[in-house]
């Protein structure tokens, strides 16, 4: 069963993904050669205002196959004939579908479990934080500038920073602003730096807070992506930290091992909700970073697309169709190149686990 909700997770994601695509490209009057769900062999196929519509074996995902895209067309309703705004469009519209699902998912997560501000649960004895006067029911309202939205925010700032690096926090205590600049303590056990506050979360107030909190939600994982960009680039994150398909399979396979853990003594329906809400959890994260990475300035990507698109919107002339082909040639070369590593990597760490 685990496999098919993998694959599953993979295929909404991805289809939704391309299904934004699909919209938009009607929307703007392009012609869509082929909209498939799944990929591999046609299982059926039907044709309606000259777009075909399969279903194919492989539910992983699908693909929106537009007129001009990639290729020069004569057709009006080409892709490459239309405005920089339809293209602009069309182009963002799979990420932004994908940001879309991430934040419809989140509304779960936010009504079924914990939603999570910057709340100040407790605090650990001796730590920097109680030494500076901070208490359970304070609110972090920034660190070093940077607001915060979110709890995870501050784990997130202490990946990108030095552990050791004086930190200058805004807090809110019985409605007031207070600021103290905290040094974080060495754990002489586990070696980690720890300010000393805990946040547990706290349940939703009704609606309007989980959608609320939905949203910031998104804006979280789309921020801990382009973190993780960023990491990458500046030697922060090692070539383990790459995950692929087999290590995201991986990984969902674990959380919903230890979900069915979690719950093991309650009824088959808690068992089924504790999994199926730990999977729309980590689809969350999926689903943001997969609209975050297609939005790379990467030759073959929307990002890519999107770039080509824009230095014609600033130069008033179109990119040569053979130097734009050249340079996606040498984008798909080496996103398969970067494909097979990480394929091989994920299997290492697997087989090392």
């Amino acid at each position: 069963m685990n496999i098919i909700a993998i694959i599953l997770v993979f295929g909404v994601i991805v289809f939704v993904h391309e299904f934004g695509h699909f919209i938009f490209a009607k929307m703007n009057k392009i012609k869509v050669n082929e909209f498939s769900i799944g990929m591999g062999p046609s299982i059926a196929s039907w044709t309606k205002a000259d777009t075909m519509y399969s279903i194919r074996a492989l539910p992983i995902g699908g693909y929106c196959l537009m007129e001009g895209l990639g290729e020069e067309s004569d057709s009006v309703n080409g892709y490459n004939n239309k405005s920089v705004l339809a293209r602009l469009m069309v182009s963002f519209a799979g990420p932004l579908f994908n940001f879309i699902l991430a934040f419809l998912f989140s509304i779960l997560i936010c009504h079924f479990f914990t939603i999570d501000p910057p709340l100040i649960t407790d605090v650990m004895e001796n730590s920097a934080a109680e030494e500076a006067g901070i208490q359970a029911g304070d609110v972090i309202v920034s660190l070093d500038g940077q607001k915060i939205y979110n709890y995870r925010e501050i784990t997130l700032y202490s990946m990108m920073n030095d552990p050791e690096k004086p930190v200058d926090i805004v807090f809110l205590h019985d409605g007031e602003e207070h600021e103290v600049t905290l040094t974080k303590k060495k754990d002489p056990e586990s070696g980690n730096f720890y300010f000393g506050f805990i946040s547990t979360g706290r349940a939703s107030e009704g609606i309007v807070d989980e959608l609320k909190y939905a949203v910031l939600e998104v804006r979280f994982q789309i921020k801990a992506a382009v973190s993780s960009v960023k990491m990458i680039f500046t030697g922060h994150a090692s070539k383990d930290d790459l995950m692929g398909p087999v290590g995201i399979g991986n990984t969902m396979n674990t959380i919903m091992e230890e979900a069915k853990e979690e719950v093991k003594d309650e009824s088959a329906w808690n068992q089924f909700l504790n999994v199926f809400l730990n999977v729309i959890n980590f689809a969350v994260l999926l689903s943001a970073n997969l609209g975050v990475m297609n939005l790379l300035p990467v030759p073959a990507l929307d990002g890519g697309r999107i770039l080509f698109v824009l230095v014609e919107a600033i130069s008033g002339k179109k990119v040569p169709p053979e130097r734009e082909a050249i340079v996606n040639g040498i984008g798909v070369a080496l996103l398969m190149l970067l494909m097979i590593f990480v394929f091989f990597n994920d299997l290492g760490n697997v087989i090392h686990k």
